[in-house]
């Protein structure tokens, strides 16, 4: 019997399951898959790192225990220059494990064997947890950032295009507010939407096209708000 294919949309979460244990990564690709994520593999370290040259992920799922270069070890290097959300996996309940997999900047951390809900609500849990933040995130936000002809001015959450003040709804408020506040980063839809459900992406695309309508002369090709595909959306200001 032919296996069913399972459709996911582009800018559904992008997971890297790295894990040397085939039989475990099989069945997290097929779970993660089965409940709406990308999911790219691999067994070592050191195809992550080649992975992650070439992708790029919303999120790791990363075993402690590898051959060669730990999950330690991979995460310790990772974090030098990314802050991507990371789940560890450990067939050790040692505490101390955890404790060192949280000082290196792992997001969570948990135990095998797992119930595979568990681990689908924690990887739930740290996406929503996940802006991207521009800078090294010790900036302080701007009180106002400038976009062509348009300002947005973060305390009274008032949009201006130069002089005249442009009616926004509450939620194309907030989503300004977030996007502002990481210009020119790529900010993924979970984000956007309040709640990490991949149901609600769908609401964030439509607020993202009213949006549009009110600050590009081309909202089929926006200039200022850009889609980042498989991603999210960034918004583009004056520097």
């Amino acid at each position: 019997m032919e296996a069913t294919r399972i459709d996911i949309p582009d800018h559904a979460p992008h997971v890297l399951v790295v894990d040397d244990d085939r039989r475990l990564r099989d069945l997290l690709a097929r779970f993660l898959t089965e409940n709406g994520y990308r999911v790219t593999t691999a067994a070592s370290a050191a195809e992550a790192r080649a992975k992650t040259e070439n992708f790029v992920f919303d999120a790791l799922v990363l075993d402690v225990m590898m051959p060669g270069e730990t999950g330690f070890e991979y995460a310790r290097s990772l974090r030098q220059t990314s802050q991507v959300p990371i789940l560890m996996l450990t067939a050790r309940a040692d505490a101390d494990d955890r404790v060192t997999g949280l000082e290196i900047g792992a997001d969570d951390y948990l135990s095998k064997p797992f119930e595979p809900r568990e681990l689908l609500l924690r990887l739930g849990n740290i996406l929503k947890r996940a802006i991207p933040v521009a800078g090294n995130g010790n900036d302080d936000p701007p009180e106002i950032i400038h976009f062509g002809p348009f300002s947005f001015r973060f305390e009274r959450g008032e949009l201006r295009r130069e002089d005249d003040i442009v009616r926004i709804t509450e939620r194309e408020r907030e989503i300004l507010t977030i996007l502002g506040a990481h210009a020119g980063d790529n900010v993924p839809r979970e984000a956007l939407s309040g709640n990490g459900i991949a149901a609600n992406e769908r609401t964030v695309d439509v607020q993202i096209n009213r949006l549009r309508r009110k600050i590009e002369i081309d909202p089929a090709n926006p200039i200022f708000l850009q889609t980042v595909r498989g991603i999210g959306y960034r918004l583009l200001v004056d520097r």
